[in-house]
């Protein structure tokens, strides 16, 4: 079985949490992912995007990434082609469903970002 996940997100939305919220880059983004995104030129439409992608990963894995506080234990690293790194809780959630490759998609426009992510099944 495949599994599709999708999300979108107003690029606005990021951009202020990211200015009003001292913590949200911390509690939400890897090291790697926030020097990819603050080497940008807009820094707000690379961390809507890998916010959305993050989302789509959690929904295609069935796994509520922003009610159990996951969002670091996905890592999207990589462009143009986005790879997915898991950790800690959602990688054990991702094997004990069974899931195989992720394959992730994101793009961003002025206003908004989207991402949509397919979970294969593993082959074990």
């Amino acid at each position: 079985m495949t599994r599709v996940g999708v999300d979108m997100i107003e690029i606005g939305r990021i951009r202020n949490a990211l200015e009003r919220y001292g913590g949200f880059r911390d509690r939400c983004f890897t090291a790697a992912e926030q020097a990819y995104c603050d080497s940008r030129k807009n820094p707000a439409q690379h961390y809507a995007a890998r916010f959305a992608g993050k989302e789509a990963v959690g929904k295609a894995l069935g796994f509520g990434i922003a009610r159990l506080f996951a969002w670091r234990e996905i890592e999207i690293a990589g462009r143009p082609k986005p790879s997915v790194s898991l950790s800690g809780r959602i990688e054990g959630w991702a094997e004990r469903v069974g899931a195989g490759p992720i394959d992730l998609s994101m793009t961003h426009s002025r206003e908004l970002a989207s991402a949509v992510c397919v979970v294969a099944d593993s082959d074990v």
